[in-house]
């Protein structure tokens, strides 16, 4: 005999165990707050319940994380079918699940905003919206979207109170419109409810970051990293976030140190941060410092390959063109061009516009043909936003548009988007490359060069690696001035 129970924001699950309740809603927090284990649970509420319809949707959306499509599919079809005799809640949360492990992103995006206008509590509808949201996979890439989020976020917050997995939510929505004080706040309540709600963390990441506090985003992520369970896929992330902070205080050694123990293919369960994670830190490596990266293009470029020939989001796409470009593929490449083209002619309007023009222009960065990767590129700097991704993720093609100007000798350009970053946070990385345009520029100003880029070394100087060759370069502009 099956028994309606409430989970912890009052929704209605169906089951005939106790036992099973109890493992499902363990299983759902830990999903919830990113952590280790969720999966062991939730086979424990099926093992306990067979009937159990919610613990088969949470499962499935943990294995299409997983990237385990065709398991994640059958697991939804699963959850569907167990739902029919369920609540409504269950049943609409049972099909939105369905719809997004099987590809129907615009379905599912639809599906979810009217179920939270019945359901406002439920938080793992609004997590299916923002993994939607930021990865592009609906329409034609939507180029506000943080703002779509924070709107549906702003909705449902009247009746969510300081439920910890909600306040975290709320403030990755909070940072992405650069709210990044507001976002630091919410999170910080969030975690005050769970300690350790990696969501959480990674909004008070986020804030550090949007705000050029690497120094003490650095050092408050690392030390909160030292309390999480290093065995959960958000590993790969959060790791990812402190090899950033590393970076953008000049410490390469560092940050190849995490990319090897913690990001690198192959040193964690498969999940879809690997990919992302891996291709960024790897491409950013190789453009701030003008060399090889330090660690090998091959297995990230294994990673990209179903990329090649199989449609996917947006933002997948276009992290699987920085591992083609980073490692000399040009079969790959072509590949990966050819099928976005293809679908760009039958009406796929992201591909055509932004996927495509990114793929082209890092393979030809990569190949030094600086002009044309700028010309490329350009078009898709002020709706980047459409291929999904958070800020902080979308940067590594703005950076490379920035460098592509920069080595293209196109100042005027550079400027202006050093001008508009810097009006928005410090950075020792962009005041040098300011220093540089001054330094380059036909026009430019020897003085302000020598000020800025003394500026960006004595930053750099108390910590940064100074054998690495961004930083030698820095130092002989400076001697030389």
């Amino acid at each position: 005999m099956c028994a309606m129970v409430k989970n912890r924001s009052g929704l209605t699950v169906t089951t005939s165990s106790p036992t099973a309740a109890d493992s499902y809603h363990e299983g759902l927090d830990l999903v919830l707050s990113q952590n280790y284990g969720p999966e062991e649970k939730l086979q424990a509420a099926i093992a306990a319940d067979d009937g159990f319809a919610m613990a088969h949707v949470v499962l499935a959306y943990i294995l299409h994380l997983q990237q385990n499509v065709p398991a994640a599919r059958e697991m939804a079809g699963k959850g569907v079918e167990l739902a029919a005799g369920c609540s409504r809640e269950e049943r609409q949360i049972a099909t939105i699940m369905h719809c997004f492990t099987h590809g129907k992103g615009t379905e599912a995006i639809g599906l979810v905003h009217e179920h939270l206008n019945d359901f406002p509590t439920d938080t793992l509808a609004m997590r299916v919206a923002q993994r939607l949201y930021m990865l592009g996979c609906f329409g034609a890439g939507v180029p506000d979207f943080p703002n779509h989020l924070m709107a549906m976020m702003n909705k449902v917050a009247p009746v969510n109170g300081d439920d910890w997995a909600f306040l975290g939510q709320y403030a990755f929505a909070h940072h992405e419109t650069n709210q990044p004080e507001k976002a630091m706040d919410l999170a910080t309540r969030s975690l005050e409810g769970n300690p350790l709600n990696a969501v959480a963390c990674h909004s008070v990441t986020h804030s550090y970051f949007e705000q050029g506090d690497a120094l003490n985003g650095g050092r408050w992520l690392a030390d909160w990293l030292d309390g999480f369970d290093r065995r959960a896929s958000y590993n790969t992330h959060l790791s990812w976030h402190l090899a950033l902070f590393e970076l953008a205080q000049g410490r390469y050694s560092q940050a190849l140190d995490l990319y090897e123990t913690h990001i690198r293919p192959g040193v964690q369960a498969r999940n879809l941060a690997n990919l992302q994670d891996a291709a960024s830190l790897m491409w950013r490596l190789q453009v701030y410092s003008g060399e090889e990266p330090g660690k090998p293009w091959d297995e990230v470029r294994e990673l990209a390959l179903p990329a090649a020939t199989g449609p996917g989001a947006a933002f997948r796409d276009c992290h699987a063109a920085l591992a083609f470009a980073g490692a000399g593929d040009a079969d790959a490449t072509q590949q990966l061009v050819d099928r976005l083209t293809a679908q760009g002619e039958t009406g796929d309007d992201l591909s055509r516009e932004m996927s495509l023009p990114i793929a082209l222009g890092a393979a030809a960065f990569a190949a030094g043909d600086y002009d044309e990767a700028a010309n490329l590129m350009a078009p898709t700097y002020p709706v980047l936003a459409r291929i999904g991704g958070s800020h902080a993720q979308r940067e590594v093609f703005e950076d490379t548009l920035l460098e592509a100007y920069v080595r293209a000798g196109r100042y005027d350009e550079a400027k202006g988007m050093l001008d508009e970053r810097l009006s928005r946070r410090s950075s020792v990385r962009d005041t040098y490359w300011m220093g540089r345009l001054e330094a380059e520029a036909v026009q430019g100003n020897p003085d302000a060069s020598r000020r800025l880029l003394a500026q960006a070394r004595a930053a750099w100087a108390p910590t940064a690696d100074q054998a690495a060759a961004e930083l030698q370069r820095l130092a002989a502009s400076v001697d030389c001035g």
